[in-house]
């Protein structure tokens, strides 16, 4: 049955002490997260084996490092990032970061920390 989602009635989850998620699908082939990024917060280093994402910045700025270059992007922007690439997002702007993360497939048991 198609049900309508939003972060009103999705899983919501909170991740590195500041931050939001809500789970808008979470299928294991398929992950479609909001976030929320509070400004001066991060996540932290790491990869995925199998994954393949999309990040697309719906409110606010986000700073995308990936592999040792910074991509700033603004609302209406986004960039993909490749399964083994290594990523952190940030948010060095005074106002939260909204943003969505597309992963196919999902992302569940397949992030790895990475050292600078």
């Amino acid at each position: 049955m198609n049900k309508i989602i939003n972060t009103k009635n999705a899983e919501h989850y909170t991740w590195g002490e500041v931050c939001d998620g809500w789970r808008l699908v979470a299928g294991s082939d398929l992950s479609v997260i909001e976030e929320r990024m509070p400004p001066g917060s991060s996540e932290q280093r790491h990869h995925h084996e199998r994954a393949r994402q999309f990040f697309y910045v719906l409110a606010g700025s986000l700073t995308m490092e990936i592999d040792g270059r910074e991509h700033p992007l603004r609302a209406g922007e986004g960039i993909e990032v490749h399964p083994g690439q290594k990523h952190q997002a940030f948010n060095r702007e005074a106002t939260d970061a909204r943003f969505l993360v597309i992963s196919h497939p999902s992302t569940q048991g397949d992030r790895v920390v990475s050292a600078l």
